[in-house]
């Protein structure tokens, strides 16, 4: 089945519908005008400029460009994971947490599944490389932000009770268990929800896409079932080392809670 075609002045009527959305938007007084057509600008833009890239990228098909543009998405997406946090750690620390939580989980699990699951020739042949990564890393810098955002938050709101926790002789860890476990939940929430409503509720983006582009059904949906599965343990394990890395930076070797390493929101 040959794939349709859009044209570019198609694409501005979907957009007419956003500009109408953020009419109304300003007319309630909602405060999200400004950043909705910000946001669907650089929607437009991004994606312009990664599918000529993609485009050079998959005629080329080497793999330092490959490796090249896997560092440039992981730096963005920890760039994100930084702007998400209302109240985060100073310095290089919010960053370099965020980035290496998703550096360990999105990349280890793309790879095991390239390699092992998939099996292209050679493995980090890019149309399926950069389409799973791209997949993992969006989730899972959303996983890893809501949950260092979950703990940052809880240990300033509940200092007064952590404090106490250490004067009665506990550990750090013994005094965040149950932050950090509420943490760690609130991360893979949003992945454990959009399995359970997968195929019932929604009809998830890869499988749309490739029912779209002409693939059959009972392929695009075992490919979709991989893509969730890796999501769903991508952004669990990323959502596990950024608290963890996190919580441990709020201590300082003697175990005093540290709080002035926090920035204000």
């Amino acid at each position: 089945m040959e794939v349709i075609d859009l044209a570019w002045w198609k694409l501005g009527l979907a957009a007419l519908l956003v500009l109408a959305l953020a009419a109304t938007g300003y007319r309630s007084r909602l405060g999200i005008s400004r950043s909705l057509l910000i946001a669907t600008v650089r929607t437009v833009i991004q994606l312009a400029l990664i599918g000529l890239v993609l485009e050079a990228l998959f005629a080329s098909s080497a793999f330092y460009w490959i490796a090249l543009l896997a560092l440039v998405m992981l730096l963005v997406a920890g760039r994100e994971v930084v702007a998400r946090q209302g109240r985060r750690l100073k310095g290089w620390w919010a960053f370099g947490i965020g980035t290496g939580a998703m550096f360990v989980s999105s990349f280890t699990v793309t790879v095991l599944a390239l390699t092992v699951v998939i099996g292209p020739e050679p493995w980090y042949t890019p149309q399926y490389a950069i389409p799973l990564l791209g997949m993992m890393l969006g989730n899972t810098l959303t996983g890893v932000s809501l949950a260092l955002d979950r703990l940052n938050d809880a240990v300033w709101r509940q200092r007064a009770v952590i404090e106490n926790r250490l004067m009665l002789g506990q550990t750090w860890q013994q005094a965040l268990e149950d932050i950090r476990r509420d943490a760690m939940r609130s991360g893979m929430m949003p992945s454990i929800n959009a399995m359970a409503a997968a195929g019932i509720v929604s009809l998830p983006g890869m499988m749309t896409g490739q029912i779209l582009a002409g693939s059959p059904p009972a392929v695009a949906v075992k490919y979709q079932i991989l893509v969730m599965l890796i999501i769903t343990v991508g952004t669990g394990f990323g959502a596990v080392m950024a608290v963890s890395w996190g919580g441990r930076r709020l201590f300082d070797e003697r175990e005093r809670l540290r709080l002035e390493r926090l920035l204000k929101p």
